[in-house]
């Protein structure tokens, strides 16, 4: 774990850099589809963006419940361990949190919590990387924060829309989404509708 804290440090800032991290997450959610910029200067461990390892810092404490996707490396798990206190769960309906790198390899996104009637907000928020916020399939969102339809085509897999397609009937239960590339968020609200 030392080594970790010496090569891997986190936030060169962190009360500005989690702030600033704060307003791009937020902005990101209130303008579903627009990309929003994360401009601190943070070290990760490999296999973690610089955009996702920051929201990690800024979303994650001692009382939040997070599963990771196998995938990661344990230097990603112990990274965050040490610099949040977050507690790891291996059941996704539990999860706060969940950290995807690899959509293609997730069965079903429906194994997350979509919340209660009496706690809607007692969802999982999935924190997922991608290549790029372009080159995948288009759709249009519509709904809160876009005044107009909005086209995006962020590189996921088709299997991720159909998922969506379930989702957004939910509402106000359904699970909340975080799409991060290198340096970049895309928020996607369980209020936003695609076609």
């Amino acid at each position: 774990m030392s080594n970790i804290l010496t090569e891997i440090p986190g936030f060169s800032d962190p009360v500005h850099d989690a702030q600033q991290t704060f307003r791009a997450l937020l902005c990101a959610d209130a303008q579903p589809g627009k990309p929003e910029k994360i401009h601190v200067q943070i070290k990760v461990p490999q296999g973690l963006t610089p955009a996702c390892g920051a929201a990690c810092l800024t979303l994650l404490d001692l009382d939040v419940k997070l599963w990771i996707q196998p995938t990661f490396s344990s230097s990603v798990r112990n990274w965050l361990l040490f610099h949040t206190g977050c507690q790891l769960t291996a059941y996704p309906q539990e999860a706060d949190f969940a950290l995807i790198q690899d959509l293609a390899s997730m069965a079903e996104l429906s194994v997350f919590n979509p919340g209660t009637a009496e706690k809607p907000e007692a969802s999982t928020t999935l924190l997922i990387q991608i290549a790029s916020s372009n080159g995948g399939k288009s759709i249009t969102l519509t709904g809160p924060g876009n005044l107009s339809p909005k086209t995006i085509a962020p590189s996921i897999p088709n299997t991720f829309w159909e998922f969506w397609e379930q989702n957004y009937p939910l509402y106000p239960l359904g699970i909340d989404v975080f799409l991060f590339t290198e340096d970049s968020v895309m928020g996607l609200p369980r209020t936003a509708k695609h076609s």
